[in-house]
Order: structure tokens, then C-alpha cells, then sequence
């Protein structure tokens, strides 16, 4: 038997602690002094160990001190370093442990197999541990080039939109109030960009969209309620450009038009679709009922179609109450309820 299973058993634990153990405080060049440097420490440490289990009997845990020594300096040091360390393993284990103790001597049939198999295994664990190594750092170059994308396209996305504005204001200078009403809706969507970007392009969470949209207006008129949920990037856009519409409706004609108007916004998830309700109350009174759709809600129709999603509007005596639902393509995370009353946060 090459290892003992008390052996084993010990190796095991060794090796899953310092696997899952984040060691981010720790880094080596590869093939650099320090890391053999390092290494030599762990296998003296590692002789160390395996001199106080010596004491329990002379065949037992013969080479398990080195085990995770060995796999712990290749996650840091790289392959070579690894190989260095089970090189110096083996001969300290030879010199110190193997009978006859603290001699070079001829090694019998059994002490060798030993040997050959704590050094094939060593190799297991130095090629697992280097592969390991390689595809952490490929994943971690992935990363730097991906946040690098996601700002150089933020930085992008702003120069255009500054582009557009100027393009927009200079074209539009002889109608201001279509101008103003088209930077605004632009503005929207930028803040929103913002929010994705923040993510690393993930998405935005509704409640910060909401947030974003009431900025300009008293939070203490605003309400909202419902659970946490991160929106898709195409979805958050969508819905920023709505809450826009809304709110802008509502600071021209409704509740946020006279100084005692309340808006309330709710929303739900289940399964797998978005139900939110904005509800206005304390506005001016509605008299006549509009009876053609407006630019509002033939907006809001077509944007929410590209989602199998539905518009619903209603004037009631007390404000305008406007409910939307679409369906999320991605799997959205949701988080408890927060109270009604709250403005944004």
C-alpha cells in the first residue's frame, strides 16, 4: 500500500482548508527567489509537523505534512516551484523519516514504492494546482479587459450623448419646448447608463431608477413600494424612459403640478413578469377624460411590445393611475419588501 488511509484521511482535510482559504494577502512572482524561498519555509514547516506526528509510530503520516505544503506553493509560486518543493520534500523525508533515520542509506523495496508514489502524487497535485493557477489568471485578465470595455464604453456613451445634445439644441433652437422635452427624455436614459455601468453592465435596480427619475421632485410626495429586483440593461432603459414619461406628465398636468399631489408606485414579480402600478392622488381634478391615446401612451405601448408587455391607463377623479407589466427574459433576484411611504433612498 503506498498510503496509509490515516494518511489519506489527514492529506484531505489538509488540502481542502488551504484550497478554499482566500490567500489575496499572498503573491509571488512565478519562478521568482521569494517563491522558492517560500517553498523551502513550507517544507521546513512541513518537516516540522511531520516530526511532532512522528510520535505516533514510525510508518504512520510519513509524507502527509507535505501534501498541502506542496499544493499551497504551486497556487502561489507556479509549477516549477511546486516541483522544487516536492523535490526537497522527498529528500528531507528520505534523510529524516525513512529508516534508517537521519542517513542516506540504500532505500529497501518498500521505503522506495513509498517514495515513488508520494512523488507521483505530488505531481498530481502540482499539475491540478498549476492548471488551477493558469485559469485563475486568465479569468482575472478577463476581468481587467472587461471593466477596461465597460469604461471605455461608458466614456463613449457619454461624448455621443454630449454630441446629440449639441446636434439637438442647434437644430431644435427655434422650439424650445421640444427641445428640452428630447434632452430630457436623453438625460434619462443617461442616468440609467450610469447605473448599468456602475454594475459592470449588468443591469440597474429598479428602485435606483425610480430614485434617479424623482431626484428633481419632494421625496416626501413620493411613495414606493416592492421588492429588490435587478433589471436587465435593455429592460432598465425601457423602464427609465416610462418613469420619465410619467413623471414628466404628472409635473406638467398631474400630481406634481400643485404642491400638495402624491405619487405612489408599486410593483410585484411572478413568474418570471413585472407588474408595476403608478398611481397619482392630491392633483388637479380631472374633468375630461381624454379619448384619444396620447404621445405618452402610445410610447409606452411600443416600448413594452418588444417585452410581450401591456400598458393600462385610467383617469380617475383623484389622479392618473397607470399600470405596466412585461416579461423579464433574464432571471431576476428579489429581496424583501420595503414599506410603503419611503422616498427614494
Amino acid at each position: 500500500m503506498l498510503v496509509s488511509g490515516s494518511e489519506t484521511r489527514l492529506c484531505g482535510r489538509l488540502v481542502c482548508a488551504m484550497a478554499t482559504y482566500r490567500m489575496n494577502w499572498l503573491h509571488f512572482s512565478e519562478d521568482s527567489a521569494g517563491a522558492y524561498a517560500f517553498a523551502a519555509f513550507l517544507v521546513g514547516v512541513a518537516s516540522v509537523i511531520r516530526w511532532v506526528l512522528s510520535f505516533l509510530g514510525d510508518d504512520v503520516f510519513v509524507f502527509a505534512a507535505y501534501y498541502p505544503a506542496i499544493l499551497f506553493v504551486t497556487y502561489v509560486g507556479g509549477a516549477r516551484v511546486g516541483g522544487f518543493a516536492a523535490v526537497l520534500g522527498a529528500v528531507i523525508a528520505w534523510w529524516a523519516f525513512l529508516q534508517p533515520h537521519f542517513a542516506f542509506f540504500p532505500l529497501t523495496s518498500g521505503s522506495g514504492i513509498r517514495l515513488l508514489g508520494y512523488l507521483f502524487a505530488c505531481s498530481l497535485i502540482v499539475w491540478g494546482a498549476e492548471h488551477y493557477r493558469s485559469l485563475m489568471k486568465r479569468l482575472q485578465d478577463e476581468e481587467k479587459f472587461r471593466k477596461l470595455a465597460v469604461e471605455e464604453l461608458s466614456h463613449r456613451l457619454k461624448n455621443k450623448l454630449a454630441t446629440m445634445q449639441s446636434i439637438i439644441s442647434f437644430r431644435l433652437r427655434e422650439h424650445p419646448h421640444i427641445k428640452d422635452e428630447i434632452i430630457a427624455s436623453l438625460c434619462a436614459l443617461a442616468a440609467t447608463d450610469e447605473l448599468i455601468m456602475a454594475t459592470q453592465g449588468r443591469g440597474a435596480h429598479l428602485r435606483d431608477i425610480l430614485a434617479a427619475e424623482f431626484a428633481p421632485y419632494d421625496v416626501a410626495r413620493i411613495s414606493m413600494e416592492g421588492p429588490n429586483c435587478l433589471l436587465s440593461p435593455r429592460v432598465a432603459l425601457t423602464i427609465a424612459l416610462l418613469i420619465h414619461e410619467l413623471a414628466t406628465n404628472a409635473a406638467k398636468y398631474g400630481a406634481f403640478s400643485n404642491s400638495e399631489g402624491k405619487v405612489s408606485v408599486a410593483w410585484s414579480l411572478s413568474n418570471g413578469q413585472l407588474n408595476l402600478a403608478w398611481r397619482e392622488s392630491g392633483g388637479p381634478v380631472i374633468i375630461t377624460i381624454p379619448r384619444q391615446r396620447g404621445f405618452g401612451t402610445r410610447l409606452m405601448s411600443r416600448a413594452l411590445d418588444q417585452f410581450g408587455g401591456r400598458v393600462e391607463t385610467a383617469f380617475e377623479t383623484t389622479g392618473l393611475v397607470c399600470k405596466l407589466s412585461l416579461i423579464l427574459q433574464e432571471r431576476v433576484p428579489t429581496g424583501s419588501s420595503d414599506l410603503a411611504g419611503k422616498g427614494p433612498q
